[in-house]
């Protein structure tokens, strides 16, 4: 299959401009049938990077477009194989027939992802660069983009390179103390310096594995749970922050009573809103599904924001009993409704009524939008998020962070090992292990030869 030439669409559907993509070792022979340059060489002799100018022709000497041809010869383009991009105009009629083309001059149909698959198959790439591509596809904020392009940059693989070369070095010690431990004219470096290697390795493994919780904050949204009692204008707060009418606003108590998701940006930040189910007591079965959902969302949110109707007379206690039991641990941020229907007087009262509560207070109308600049700004605050920067190492995928979490219980035993003065054996056994689980997220695999590699190359046994 990878020696087949594959074409395809590489641009969506209503742009003014169409690109079609055609890689593999036929790419610049199956252009060269279709095309012909407005003057010079052939496409086939032009030199590699060359853009030219011409027209694609049909079987039956029709002219389908004027365009532009780019050639990429291998191993100098994205899958490393010879590679030709045929930029168009972004008439559906005319790229189908350039397709229609290529397919009959041997071209296939690539599948998806298909040209990222063979670039890390080429060895353009590892894998952890090769997933950053469909991040850097998929972002959709600023933070998102710096992270995708950094990971596709190779930003984290240098990371996990200096990782494994110190490993490599730990191993290669752990080694020679075996294989030499009969010869007392060699001297190893002594478990004190062994356990401070281990240490170092320890704290940047750790360090990677508990950035992704920032990391997937950053790449999934925020989660922010928006509760409250029913009509306390929770989905009106959802629209307007929005900008539309996700949610259905009535006066009637329990609307809403199924959770409502969407996302907006902030400052760069995605953060993720769920509307929920008003909290109250009820008789209605679907109802008490939706309120139990909303206990539920409330464990899973990162903010919550808690809507207080000011112009309503609630018992304020007791909703406090029902509701901060459930949000132990989270950042909350208390909303008192509809503050332009209300007096000075009620508003110092309601305050008072949370003063024992730990957390910020914002007096705002959902329906008139008042306040909502200053909600968005006490939102990004709260995350807490740092600024991010293209040189930033932050792990936002679960295969890496699952990988880095079993990289790292393998070097607690290494350390446990040294401080225990175990055999070099299960030492240096636990440290390929670590090893191994860093060249999972690359796509690369542990090789035993690396460590003899090593050894004679900085050690020189043997001369």
């Amino acid at each position: 299959m990878q020696n087949d030439t594959i074409c395809a669409i590489a641009t969506a559907q209503g742009g003014a401009i169409g690109v079609i993509r055609i890689s593999g070792p036929k790419a610049i022979e199956a252009a060269s049938h279709i095309f012909v340059p407005q003057k010079g060489k052939p496409l086939r002799e032009r030199k590699n990077y060359s853009l030219t100018f011409g027209k694609i022709f049909s079987d039956r000497g029709e002219i389908i477009d004027e365009v532009l041809v780019s050639v990429f010869r291998a191993p100098h383009s994205y899958t490393g194989e010879e590679s030709v991009e045929i930029s168009c105009h972004g008439s559906a009629y005319i790229l189908q027939q350039i397709m229609t083309l290529l397919l009959a001059k041997g071209c296939r149909l690539a599948a998806p992802g298909e040209y990222t698959q063979r670039a890390f198959l080429n060895g353009k790439m590892d894998l952890s660069q090769a997933e950053a591509v469909a991040d850097l596809i998929a972002s959709s904020s600023a933070a998102t983009h710096r992270l995708a392009m950094n990971q596709m940059r190779g930003g984290f693989s240098q990371e996990l390179s200096i990782l494994s070369d110190k490993l490599l070095h730990l191993t290669s010690l752990m080694e020679l103390e075996l294989d030499f431990s009969d010869h007392e004219e060699l001297e190893f470096a002594d478990r004190t310096e062994l356990s401070q290697i281990a240490h170092e390795i320890e704290r940047v493994i750790s360090r990677l594995a508990d950035s992704f919780s920032v990391g997937n904050a950053i790449k999934n949204g925020i989660p922010v749970a928006i509760i409250g009692e029913t009509n306390a204008g929770k989905s009106t707060l959802l629209n307007a922050l929005l900008n539309e009418e996700k949610a259905i606003v009535s006066d009637i108590h329990g609307t809403t009573r199924d959770v409502i998701e969407d996302t907006i940006n902030l400052h760069g930040i995605t953060f993720r809103f769920i509307d929920t189910a008003g909290i109250r007591q009820t008789s209605d079965v679907v109802e008490n599904i939706g309120i139990e959902r909303t206990f539920q969302k409330m464990t899973q949110a990162d903010i919550v924001l808690w809507m207080i109707d000011s112009d309503s007379e609630t018992d304020i206690e007791a909703l406090k009993e029902e509701i901060l039991p459930h949000l132990e641990d989270k950042n909350l941020i208390i909303l008192f409704n509809k503050a332009d229907k209300v007096n000075a007087e009620r508003c110092e009262s309601l305050s008072n009524a949370f003063g024992d509560v730990d957390a910020p207070k914002l007096f705002l109308s959902a329906k008139n939008r008042t306040g909502l600049e200053k909600l968005e700004t006490l939102l990004v605050e709260t995350t807490a998020i740092p600024e991010i920067s293209q040189n930033d190492v932050i792990v936002t995928n679960i295969r890496h962070y699952e990988a880095l979490v079993h990289a790292l219980d393998s070097i607690h035993r290494v350390q446990n090992g040294l401080q225990m003065n175990l055999s070099g054996d299960f030492i240096s056994q636990d440290l390929r292990e670590c090893i191994s689980h860093l060249a999972e997220i690359i796509g690369g695999a542990f090789d035993p030869n690396a460590v003899l590699d090593n050894i004679f190359r900085h050690f020189c046994i043997g001369k």
